[in-house]
């Protein structure tokens, strides 16, 4: 029996094929549930974040001797303005657009007549011309990108059930991290993993509203330039559309860049194609994701695999949620195991074999030979002081 110690009874039987066969099996059955209850999950993750991100506020505020009942009401009508903000805005931001395009039917017309010319001109049939550009409608194209732009807001049309359960889970926030606490003896990989998540979530958040903002105000100066109308519009869609990693300016540039071929030709329109490729791909595709990456413990390349995939699983939240949503992941499949830290180095990209958790290193650092390293029995993990549940 001696040499076959250490060797789990259920897997006695099982090749190493077999086991990974039947991994690959169980998580397909999983993500095809996931994705069948994405109606419901999408709101429920949205509503969590949303609670991660403002319980800093409610901490505050109680630091600041306000009524435990007065903080927990402020914090929730604070999670419900972000929602009703991004809600609005997106709104906003398409129905503007969809009025906007009528105004230019005549020159609508005189474009579809230039094409139509070129391509006569390239050896394609008058009938055949006729025929490709008749399907170019300009009510046609406003609806499209009035759809595109409201994707995110018809997958949170079900505010009442975001609402409620934001009042919920902040409520119950309030004393979460006095349980984490609790279990911190018991369950210390479970407690670091969940201050890991939530911290990572607030970090993400705020460096995406920084680059944001940047990105916003520089692309409404370029507008504003390059006289494009309403160009403070579109730099607000530029900022909304920051949450959506690597690929959300290709959104924020389809609406300026048909105005700009509207009301000045394909010139100023290529004009704003590239200004925008120039500002926004350097920023949000090759800047943004690294800082990123370097804050939350995720590499470039998975925070884009994160987008496409819980874009696909969830519908459009997903693809605004993707890398909260992993970081959740990360923290429930990885970080709470100990088995499973080899993987957290090709998670984050890092070279380091045992990177640590975000807050993790810090804490170590401060309170390295201290009592803290006593509190962390398995593994004498350090207790994070900075990553608040």
């Amino acid at each position: 029996m001696s040499d076959r110690a250490g060797v789990p009874p259920a897997s006695a039987g099982l090749t190493r094929g077999m086991l990974i066969t039947l991994g690959v099996s169980l998580a397909v059955i999983t993500i095809a549930g996931v994705k069948e209850i994405a109606s419901i999950l999408a709101p429920t993750l949205l509503a969590l974040v949303l609670a991660v991100a403002v319980q800093p506020l409610a901490r505050v505020l109680r630091r600041h001797r306000w009524p435990g009942w007065l903080a927990t009401t402020i914090t929730i009508l604070a999670a419900w303005g972000i929602l009703a903000a991004l809600a609005l805005s997106v709104a906003y931001c398409g129905v503007k657009f969809a009025a906007l395009i009528p105004q230019y039917s005549d020159d609508f017309s005189s474009l579809v007549k230039d094409v139509q010319d070129w391509m006569k001109s390239a050896g394609v049939g008058s009938d055949q011309a006729s025929n490709i550009t008749s399907k170019l409608d300009p009510s046609k194209l406003a609806g499209f990108v009035a759809s595109l732009l409201s994707a995110v807001l018809s997958a949170a049309s079900n505010l009442f059930l975001i609402g409620a359960l934001l009042l919920f889970f902040v409520a119950d926030g309030t004393g979460f991290a006095a349980r984490l606490s609790g279990l911190r003896p018991q369950r210390p990989q479970v407690v670091v993993a969940l201050e890991s998540f939530a911290h990572g979530t607030r970090q993400y958040l705020v460096v995406t509203t920084v680059f944001g903002l940047i990105v916003a105000v520089i692309d409404t100066g370029v507008l504003w330039v390059m006289d494009v109308p309403e160009p403070i519009l579109w730099g607000l869609l530029a900022f909304i559309t920051n949450y959506i990693p690597n690929i959300g300016f290709v959104i924020g540039l389809v609406p300026p860049a048909i105005l700009a071929l509207l009301d000045s030709g394909v010139d100023k329109m290529i004009a704003v194609i590239v200004a925008y490729c120039l500002i926004n791909v350097v920023i949000q595709t090759f800047i943004q994701p690294r800082v990123i990456g370097d804050t939350v413990g995720m590499s470039a390349s998975l925070t884009f695999v994160s987008l496409i995939f819980w874009a696909w699983v969830l519908g459009p939240l997903g693809a605004l949620l993707a890398i909260p949503v992993s970081l959740l992941a990360k923290a429930l499949l990885i970080d709470v195991d100990p088995a499973a830290q080899w993987v957290r180095p090709l998670v984050s990209g890092s070279d380091e074999l045992q990177s640590p958790l975000p807050g993790e290193d810090s804490a170590k650092n401060d309170d390295a030979g201290t009592d803290d390293a006593a509190d962390g029995a398995p593994g004498k993990r350090a207790k994070p002081r900075h990553a608040g549940a």
